[in-house]
């Protein structure tokens, strides 16, 4: 499996969709079989998406990510992991054992505090309101 993360100074970066270098990692069973940094060229979601499906990514671990670029990266099948803060080999040791969800990793203000667990906030309903006035 070939796991991501946006590198900013060793830890992940702030948006991924203006991320210059990623952190590339396979794991096997959730074991290390290597790592590499790679510098991404590209700006735009296409281009971006068309990278990562190059490199044979999997899984992408990042913090902020935009509505649209997690989506086109998710119907490419890659599965995308936001909302995640934190130094990079923190995340990828907690990302082996399952415990990304710790408050540690989570960026405020979000996942569990109103967020669908994907970094997005869920779509609110709208009241209707009524055309007529009431007296």
């Amino acid at each position: 499996m070939l796991i991501v993360v946006p590198n900013c100074q060793g830890r992940v970066s702030p948006v991924f969709d203006v991320a210059a270098r990623l952190f590339v990692v396979r794991l096997e069973n959730g074991v290390e079989l290597g790592r590499r940094e790679v510098v991404l060229f590209e700006k735009q979601p296409d281009g971006i998406v068309r990278s990562l499906i190059e490199l044979g990514v999997e899984v992408l671990i990042c913090a902020g990510i935009s509505q649209e670029l997690q989506g086109a990266l998710e119907k490419a099948g890659i599965r995308v992991l936001a909302q995640v803060c934190g130094e990079i080999e923190l995340v990828l040791a907690a990302y082996k054992t399952n415990r990304l969800k710790n408050p540690e990793f989570v960026m405020p203000g979000c996942c569990g505090r109103g967020c669908d667990g994907r970094g997005r906030r869920p779509q609110r309903r709208r009241a209707r309101r009524s055309h007529h006035l009431r007296y």
